[in-house]
């Protein structure tokens, strides 16, 4: 799934960064300093008083945080890793004292709405806490930079040449010979995550000390307690929600497991059991509608159209493709995207140096500093993320009055749904209000069958993903999942709500949850669950 990066969340959380020396953090101006101890009880004009000091100062870093981590996401050195690691400190250190000054507001009678739900937004807001202890910040941020930078930089192999990422991502959509998807897979988990694992392992030990410092569990419970409820019951309700979408995943899998079988045969993919993993049309069997030329019914099946081939006869370019989504949202009212988007989004993968494909959407300033961050290709999925992704830039532009702790969605799931919904909107009608498909060509009513199916291998497909790699990392950080259990623990999950399986032997000398990006990008997962059921 994609993200949004807004840089309120920037000041919050944890930045992605790698190595800062202590040279270069004495280089830059320091934190601010901590407020003066006030004795005797809190009171309300204190508390108040409180909540604009910290909005202000955390909305005045924020926009050098967000050029930073901007700057690092589509420039991965040396350099731009440690300014990214720097900055972040700054912000971890910031947010970690105004949740520790929060939390003496705590009892304070008679307080109004907003300054109650501010104070809670200061002091649950951080998604890698650190501890008080100097150094802890700085040594977190680094790991943290150095995860995201591995991921940004990693390779693959196809046919014993190297591949980027996003271009094995698009080829394990369209190649169907096994062994080379074995390859693919094998190549990109083995050499993207293995060197992870003992820098996520020191990771989840400092921002555990940091989530226990602010009262906390532990970093997961930090986590599940952003959702105004008790951590526990959030975890029950994702349970919930799960078990009442179960039966139809379960009908899902079963009709994708045979179609594979009937296209691969036993020695590829059994008639029962779990689906090996490299066979779905996605490096992380998230999403498998890019098989769907594999599993479609006959008759009803067959849509009449591939929107790739529509794009390319077209000639749609990136630019082009981004032009078209913002065309939406202006035709339902929305002004027109700034200039300064055009101007400083990454939109297709530069040619000189390493970036983070993953696709994401920024609002660099809390105003009007759009962009998203892309390496677009011309096919279907990207047509689709780019309405998802500019759904966060229009929410965003939406919301940039509020009061600075404000400035975000409802939660963080909301904020996916935005998006999401919007990407459903891509239709055959609206392929025709395009000019990208005939009229004559709109599938009759006798193909939605085909229609649904094909949404269903993308929505259905996902749930069971959406929830377990939180799941796994709620497991790391409450303990529960010990470090040398790591990998064998996320094979597990995956075979118990996805019921798929690894194409190769794995062990734990391997760290596969690293080979998704939002695992050493430090993005908290369950939010695109909850998307999806929205």
């Amino acid at each position: 799934m994609k993200a949004t990066v807004s840089a309120l969340a920037l000041a919050f959380s944890l930045a992605a960064c790698a190595t800062a020396s202590a040279d270069t953090q004495t280089a830059a101006a320091s934190p601010p300093p901590p407020a003066t101890e006030t004795k005797g009880p809190a009171t309300i004009e204190e508390a108040r008083a409180f909540v604009a000091r910290a909005e202000k100062e955390l909305g005045e870093f924020s926009v050098i945080n967000g050029r930073a981590q901007w700057v690092n996401n589509t420039h991965i050195t040396d350099d731009t890793d440690a300014i990214a690691a720097y900055f972040g400190t700054i912000g971890t250190e910031m947010s970690v004292k105004y949740a520790g000054e929060a939390a003496r507001f705590n009892n304070v009678p008679g307080l109004d709405f907003d300054t109650r739900r501010k104070l809670d937004l200061l002091r649950g807001g951080l998604v890698l806490p650190a501890p008080v202890t100097p150094g802890a910040a700085a040594e977190l941020n680094t790991i943290a930079t150095r995860l995201n930078s591995t991921y940004g930089k990693g390779r693959g192999t196809l046919l014993g040449k190297e591949m980027n990422g996003n271009d094995l991502e698009e080829k394990m959509g369209t190649v169907r010979n096994p062994e080379q998807l074995k390859e693919m897979w094998t190549s990109w988990h083995t050499n993207v995550g293995r060197p992870m694992r003992a820098d996520y392992a020191r990771l989840v030990e400092i921002a555990n000390q940091g989530a226990k410092d602010l009262g906390y569990a532990d970093t997961g419970a930090m986590w599940r307690s952003q959702y105004d409820m008790d951590p526990d019951a959030f975890a029950a309700l994702t349970d919930k929600l799960w078990g009442q979408v179960k039966p139809l995943y379960d009908q899902l899998h079963c009709y994708t497991r045979a179609k594979l079988n009937a296209k691969y045969g036993d020695a590829v993919q059994p008639k029962t059991g779990p689906i090996r993993a490299d066979l779905l049309g996605n490096m992380w069997a998230q999403e498998w509608g890019n098989i769907y030329d594999v599993v479609a019914p006959a008759g009803a099946g067959n849509i009449g159209y591939d929107l790739t081939d529509l794009l390319v006869a077209q000639k749609y370019d990136p630019v082009k493709m981004v032009k078209t989504g913002e065309s939406f949202y202006t035709s339902l009212g929305f002004p027109a995207l700034p200039q300064t988007f055009w101007e400083r989004s990454q939109i297709t993968r530069p040619r000189d140096r390493e970036v983070i494909c993953h696709a994401s959407a920024w609002d660099v300033d809390n105003k009007d500093d759009l962009r998203i961050k892309m390496c677009t290709k011309v096919n279907a999925d990207d047509f689709v993320t780019i309405h998802h992704e500019l759904g966060h830039n229009f929410y965003q532009r939406a919301y940039n009055q509020q009061p600075l702790l404000y400035e975000n969605g409802a939660n963080d799931g909301f904020h996916e749904a935005i998006g999401d919904f919007i990407a459903l909107s891509v239709t055959p009608d609206y392929l025709v209000d395009l000019g990208l498909l005939p009229k004559s060509k709109v599938p009759s009513p006798d193909k939605d069958i085909g229609l649904l199916l094909r949404q269903a291998m993308d929505k259905v497909a996902f749930l069971p993903f959406g929830l377990l790699v939180d799941k796994w990392r709620w497991g790391v950080f409450s303990g529960q999942i010990p470090t040398a259990n790591y990998n064998q623990a996320w094979t597990d999950l995956r075979l118990q709500y996805q019921g798929i399986t690894p194409p190769s032997p794995r062990s734990e000398q391997d760290f596969d949850p690293g080979a998704k990006y939002h695992v050493p990008g430090n993005t908290p997962y369950a939010r695109y669950f909850l998307a999806h059921i929205l």
